[in-house]
């Protein structure tokens, strides 16, 4: 292989012979790879190549190393490890270091990736220790070429993502410190290494906490960061805005002196540079100062409530600062970017977002600057001030007292109406979110006798004006939705009075087909979802007859598949797909069984959309939404529809390249069984083969696990003691299930590792309801599991209110299945006593919950003779009312009591975090789910295949 021609290949325009190339490069790592690291590093080092020949060979030694999956990047490190010999390895590892020094900037930044991506994997085993000195001594004598090649290097090796080094860079923040302290001082003369070495130690902070404790050495980086924001130069004055972010963030507690004597002042020039990178850190500086404190708060309130005395440090510099900071704010809202698009992030909508935070920060003691600025402003000439004022206004309505803001608001929205009609369409599009923002948090503000009318008028003449702002004038008229709904079921509620026009108005927007308003027509299906979702009894009809028109568009569609000629025709007929789809969704769930005479023509048509959308679509997602929602409001009449949308729904759980819809369709399985009750027995073989084999699948496995235990639950209750032929292969999974543990620090898995735990609970809780009415004996191989696992639960402090009503309702059923009292000792153990009372007499938890927590008490009672062990609290009158031992005890519904965690067809409730990996980002890198060994999964498929021939012959044909 020629490998500079390879390399030049790499880099062609052609993606054939770019492919080409990059299919030998990888071809001959599998072969050789200690040859092809060495070859790369020769040629990355060789002054003599052309400049963009070695950038190649650095984007590919890169590559080597480098890898989305977690897993996959594991793999790449262990070949490092166990394929390069120690030879070759130091002359690879010396050939890196050596390119740092090359005057062609190009290969120095490459080295300086690559060096990180040795480091990851030698630091943390000590297998590299001189390379730190190494960095060290280069910043402090090297050339500037090297100083800069090296501090950019410290900076990609602190900014890792890998958990084992970022553990390991802390015994080296001296070293790192002195580099990066040394480069960064005012007496650098270059600006290039300076900014280098700022970027570098802002992702070094996390580690230095050591040095951050001591005051000699915390004083001079924080002078040296300071000094930084006068420099003169703009990258340097926002990195050096950016490391006092991160400082406010991590050291809080230890930045009262300098907030007093330097970073108040600073800060506030900062503002006003000139240069937006500059004055959009210096206001994130007091966003994250907001943020500290509304969490200190938050921490400090919970702390109290837990009876604990160590509280956080609590300086209000917010508050203190708010006399001078707010002014700017108020300031630099006016400098807005008419031609900006909505994503970015200019000075103006820094400066919003600040305020915002200030008024949660800062309550009231915000109001009367903001209305100043808002009174002299308001009509002022140029629309820039207009909209500011407009703007603040609906910047401060979260935070200070509703009471205090009410009458402001009712004094206000005569104008804000009126300037719906503004000649600039900022001012309008302002005017339509600060109303969204006042129906979201003072909506009783609004008297619907007074307001209610011009409101909803204004609203939906700005929603047709212009698709720039639709999606203000959208998401104001959804918020008015939700807040005059009145009570669920009521017959008439504020808005009915308005419902046949706004939907009539919603309909007309929706009709326009041209490409611009495709903006324009998405926000406006938003609306009317909302308005359905939210409409009184006596608007049924309307809405009845509204989806015989949303069905006739959607039909529509069906022949456009074959009008495609390019992508956006494609894309545009999609998300017409999706609006109609919705909206449709949003008709069933209000209408629920009434909807009935429309089944047969509703699935026809959802059968068609999903037989004629191509792969990577994201109209099945939606289509099965909808799917679930009918087979909700059927129940068991669904099933005529079942053999015609089968194929379908089998297609989804087997596609594994696209987990989302994967995720949908597991939710989608539950839904049909709960309404198909015994009648989706015939399936569940099939259902039960496809959620073994997402359980056994390495990539998505884990994150649908908790989606597919709740599945097993559902299925459990629906086909009631038909279950008993998968209890023993589903025990297996849960039994499995149960050993995975939280690592500790891994915050971003909490939320995982409760939905899992809630989806044991739920399975177990399904099957013993499936099985205690004649075929209890079929539980008891596995009681003592499910009691172990209860331990678990009352032992671990990881647990959440949802999961420990999931375990009243397991401990009421397995004691309502077993009343004889075989069980009795385990019940009447301390741990479940004191469990039982913790959720029952807990003041933090909901009366539904410490409702269940009473059942299962009293489903304890029943044990045997009824021996209890009472807690001196318990009365006599500890029993619910009218219930004795002995006596049927009115239960809660096991299915109600899940319901609130159940999942549905709908992705957020699948505990669907991350599609790609079983992993989650921490702020120290990546933490993976202790998980038992992946060699139990064929344990499962070979249990299964001995009671079920059906499935055995289903897998052997895969």
């Amino acid at each position: 292989m020629n490998v500079n021609q390879v390399l030049e290949s790499t880099l062609s325009p052609d993606a054939s012979t770019r492919n080409n190339a990059e299919q030998q490069l990888l071809q001959a790592a599998e072969v050789d790879f200690s040859g092809y690291v060495s070859t790369l590093a020769h040629e990355l080092a060789n002054e003599q190549a052309q400049p963009h020949i070695r950038s190649a060979a650095g984007i590919a030694l890169k590559n080597s190393f480098s890898a989305r999956e977690y897993a996959r990047l594991r793999d790449l490190q262990l070949r490092w490890r166990e394929r390069v010999g120690a030879d070759v390895k130091t002359s690879v590892k010396g050939l890196a270091l050596q390119t740092l020094a090359s005057k062609d900037s190009r290969a120095g930044q490459s080295a300086a990736q690559f060096v990180a991506s040795i480091a990851a994997i030698e630091i943390p085993r000590n297998e590299w220790p001189e390379l730190m000195p190494a960095l060290v001594q280069h910043v402090g004598e090297g050339e500037d070429h090297l100083k800069q090649s090296s501090l950019v290097t410290i900076g990609y090796i602190c900014e890792s993502e890998d958990t084992e080094l970022r553990d390991s860079l802390v015994q080296h923040s001296n070293a790192i410190l002195t580099a990066v302290v040394q480069g960064a001082r005012k007496e650098e003369t270059n600006l290039d290494v300076r900014y280098a070495a700022i970027v570098a130690l802002s992702d070094s902070l996390e580690f230095v906490r050591t040095n951050f404790e001591n005051e000699g050495e915390r004083n001079y980086i924080m002078q040296v960061i300071c000094e930084a924001t006068q420099s003169g130069d703009s990258r340097i004055e926002s990195g050096a805005y950016g490391c006092l972010n991160r400082i406010m963030a991590l050291y809080y507690d230890k930045m009262r002196f300098y907030m007093e004597k330097a970073l108040f002042g600073l800060t506030i020039l900062g503002m006003k540079n000139q240069e937006e990178d500059v004055a959009k850190l210096a206001i994130e500086f007091w966003c994250t100062v907001c943020e500290e404190e509304l969490a200190i708060e938050d921490d400090n309130a919970l702390t109290q409530a837990e009876g604990g005395t160590e509280l956080r440090q609590y300086f209000n510099f917010a508050r203190v600062a708010a006399r001078e900071v707010i002014p700017v704010l108020l300031e630099l809202l006016a400098q807005q970017d008419e031609d900006a698009a909505e994503e970015d992030y200019n000075i103006s909508r820094a400066a919003y977002q600040c305020l915002q935070l200030f008024a949660q920060t800062v309550g009231g003691d915000i109001v009367q600057a903001v209305l100043g600025f808002v009174e002299r402003n308001l009509r002022h000439a140029d629309w820039h001030w207009r909209d500011a004022a407009v703007s603040a206004f609906g910047a401060i309505m979260e935070g200070p007292d509703e009471k205090m803001l009410e009458p402001l608001i009712k004094q206000a929205l005569p104008v804000l109406i009126q300037m719906m009609d503004d000649s600039a369409v900022q001012v309008k599009d302002s005017a339509a979110y600060t109303l969204g923002r006042v129906c979201e948090n003072v909506s009783d503000a609004i008297d619907p006798q007074t307001h209610l009318a011009p409101l909803v008028r204004c609203l939906f003449t700005g929603l047709s004006s212009s698709p720039k702002m639709a999606g203000s004038c959208c998401w104001a008229l959804m918020n008015l939705a939700d807040r005059f709904a009145g009570e669920p079921g009521a017959h008439v509620n504020p808005l009915s009075a308005h419902f046949p026009d706004s939907v009539t108005h919603i309909l007309r927007v929706t009709e326009s087909s041209a490409e611009g308003d495709a903006q324009l027509r998405m926000a406006a299906y938003e609306v009317l979802n909302a308005f359905v979702t939210n409409a009184a009894n006596d608007s049924l009809p309307i809405v009845a007859k509204l989806s015989d028109i949303v069905l006739q568009r959607l039909e529509a569609t069906i022949p456009m598949q074959e009008q495609i000629v390019s992508v956006d025709d494609r894309n545009t007929l999609e998300e017409i797909q999706t609006s109609l789809t919705s909206a449709l969704l949003a008709i069933i769930q209000r209408l629920e069984r009434e909807i009935k005479p429309q089944s047969d023509r509703i699935m026809h048509v959802l059968l068609q959309v999903l037989n004629s959308v191509g792969t990577k679509s994201s109209v099945p997602d939606t289509v099965f939404a909808t799917v679930g929602a009918l087979a909700n409001a059927l129940e068991e009449d669904f099933a005529k529809y079942m053999d015609s949308f089968a194929p379908f729904l089998y297609k989804a759980l087997g596609n594994q390249e696209e987990p989302a819809l994967c995720a949908m369709a597991i939710g989608l399985v539950s839904d049909i069984t709960r309404s198909l009750g015994e009648g989706s027995q015939p399936y569940c073989d099939s259902f039960m083969n496809y959620l073994l084999q997402i359980l056994s699948a390495t990539s998505n496995g884990n994150q649908l696990r908790p989606a597919i235990l709740q599945c097993f639950g559902d299925m459990a209750q629906a086909i009631g003691a038909h279950f008993e032929k998968y209890l023993s292969v589903v025990s297996q999974v849960l039994n499995q299930s149960s050993t995975m543990t939280l690592t500790d620090g891994a915050f971003d898995m909490f939320d995982y590792f409760i939905s899992l735990r809630e989806g044991i609970l739920d399975a177990w809780d399904g099957a013993i309801l499936a099985m205690k009415q004649g075929k209890a004996d079929s539980l008891r191989p596995h009681v003592e599991s499910i009691i172990k696992f209860l331990h678990l639960v009352a032992q671990d402090p990881n647990r959440s209110e949802a999961l420990l009503r999931a375990a009243m309702g397991v401990v009421g059923d397995l004691a309502d299945a077993f009343p004889s009292g075989d069980y009795g000792e385990a019940f009447r153990s301390e741990w479940m006593t004191q469990l039982v009372r913790e959720v029952r007499t807990s003041q933090e938890y909901s009366a539904r919950t410490k409702e269940t927590a009473r059942w299962a008490r009293e489903q304890i009672k029943r044990q045997g003779a009824g021996v209890w062990a009472p807690h001196p609290e318990d009365g006599p009158k500890a029993m619910r009312p009218g219930c004795c031992l002995g006596a049927p005890v009115p239960k809660v519904s096991p299915t109600d009591l899940r319901r609130q965690h159940r999942p549905s067809s709908r992705p957020e409730s699948l505990g669907l975090k991350n599609p790609e990996t079983n992993l989650r980002r921490t702020d120290s890198g990546y933490t993976s789910i202790q998980m038992p060994h992946p060699t139990t999964t064929p344990l499962i498929s070979q249990h299964l295949q001995a009671p079920m021939p059906l499935l055995a012959s289903r897998q052997s044909t895969k």
